[in-house]
């Protein structure tokens, strides 16, 4: 088995594309064959080499490694398109010369002249055969007027295209339906059509999977491949990724590239284990490993049916990831931001205490602000709470923290005795004072890394406060 990912290098690797790739390789995994990376950059007014760039990094980011093509090498060399011009033009010269291509002289202003003729006329809009038999005289007139030709495949009539699609089933398409089309384009670059066609025949690709906005072109290439006398690869077009709206994945309702979650500090994992779960089922919803994932992916469980984008659970695997990091891990996600605010006795202390209420590193940061910072802002809907709980609450929780250190449990012990409270009016008012939060990590951890010096300083604000 071999599998492949062919993207342009036309800007970042979005979820949707990411997707893609990731169930490419984890097919490939699962029945220990090849996934192969070739880039098809014909577009040369939109195609970049720094687009390309990100987009191996992202690859790799992501956990998805490739045993053939870019960066790799491999026997069907070279795996970038823009450097297999000559054997496009060996394959289009064989379909020349069995009379099953044609030059197009037609320009876009006159087919588009056309297709308004067939709309008006309530026909669907093809190519209207018009250059498929054209006279070498007419041919000369066009040359002669340095009109340049596409290259198109000629339809056989009458034709039928079949093929058992991998997730959505038997597909048939009458070729009377879909028309000459451009394999060669007036520039001389090659159709996607073409290349992405002869390349994935010609490169051994066995199994190929797309969204399913490409099950149209997939009759025009296997007319193609059957003309060549090519193998056959088998498709998968596996169901759009939907928002929230219910409209197409895109930036206006959530899309991310790739490039985005890393920078926001989505774990590599989180993303694989949400994107293996998106039009794909597994029976173990757990956290898995790349090598699980793979393991238990299965073709016939890809769903028919779009799949949809669900923030809350990219944050749920993102939350499992963190929770499957050891604490090295942990810490080093968290940042140079964060490394440079917390003290070096401190960093296992504070990984402990807080990793199971922060997300992302930015999160991180805020409660390493937080705890190790000079001065505290309170938030003003905590000051009935301060006030309900009086001066005398936090004198008591000063002089325990004065006389046994830094110790949570002592600390709340021995205010809830003096004062008469528990609960919420017992461990609100401390929160707030020491960390400005009515929500957050364990305090026994909290007040351990604020330290007695700390502890007692937020404190006696609070408590001056109160005594003004």
């Amino acid at each position: 088995m071999k599998t492949r990912f062919a993207p342009s290098p036309t800007g970042l690797i979005h979820l949707g594309n990411a997707r893609t790739a990731l169930f490419s390789a984890l097919l490939a995994m699962h029945d220990n064959g090849v996934f192969l990376l070739r880039i098809e950059d014909t577009d040369m007014e939109r195609s970049l080499v720094e687009h390309e760039h990100a987009l191996i990094a992202d690859l790799h980011w992501l956990g998805i490694d490739w045993q053939e093509g870019v960066e790799v090498g491999g026997e069907h060399e070279p795996y970038h398109q823009s450097k297999r011009m000559g054997v496009y033009e060996q394959y289009y010269q064989q379909l020349i010369d069995t009379g099953l291509a044609f030059e197009c002289y037609k320009t876009e202003a006159e087919l588009e002249v056309n297709r308004k003729v067939q709309r008006a006329s309530g026909q669907p809009p093809r190519y209207p055969k018009s250059w498929r038999d054209q006279s070498p005289e007419e041919i000369a007139k066009k040359q002669a007027a340095g009109v340049k030709p596409a290259l198109r495949f000629k339809v056989p009539d009458g034709a039928i295209v079949e093929f058992e699609d991998l997730v959505k089933g038997k597909q048939q398409f009458a070729a009377d339906d879909i028309g000459d089309f451009v394999i060669r384009k007036a520039d001389g670059s090659p159709s996607f059509m073409f290349s992405n066609a002869v390349d994935d025949a010609l490169m051994g690709v066995t199994h190929v999977f797309r969204g399913e906005d490409h099950l149209t072109n997939t009759p025009r290439q296997l007319m193609i491949i059957d003309a060549l006398k090519l193998r056959r690869p088998e498709y998968g077009h596996i169901s759009l990724i939907m928002g929230a709206d219910g409209a197409p994945l895109s930036k206006r309702n959530g899309s991310r590239s790739a490039q985005e979650l890393r920078e926001l500090g989505f774990l590599p994992l989180a993303v694989t284990n949400y994107m293996a779960r998106l039009g794909h089922y597994y029976a173990d919803n757990d956290f898995m490993s790349y090598a699980q994932l793979a393991e238990k992916f299965n073709i016939s469980n890809l769903s028919k049916s779009a799949a949809k984008y669900d923030e809350q659970q990219l944050h749920y695997w993102q939350k499992a990831a963190l929770a499957a990091l050891s604490e090295e891990e942990c810490w080093a996600w968290m940042g140079e931001q964060v490394h440079a605010l917390v003290p070096q006795e401190f960093h296992l202390l504070f990984v402990q205490t807080i990793r199971e209420n922060v997300l992302f590193p930015q999160e991180a940061l805020a409660w390493a602000q937080l705890l190790f910072a000079d001065e505290l802002n309170l938030p003003p809907e905590g000051e009935a709470i301060l006030k309900a709980a009086g001066p005398q609450f936090f004198a008591v929780a000063i002089d325990t923290i004065k006389a046994q250190g830094a110790d949570f449990k002592a600390v709340s012990e021995a205010v809830q005795n003096a004062c008469g409270v528990k609960g919420k009016q017992l461990f609100q008012p401390l929160r707030l004072a020491l960390t400005g939060q009515l929500h957050g990590p364990q305090m026994a951890g909290i007040v351990s890394l604020l330290g007695m010096e700390r502890c007692v300083k937020r404190l006696g604000d609070v408590e001056a406060v109160l005594n003004a």
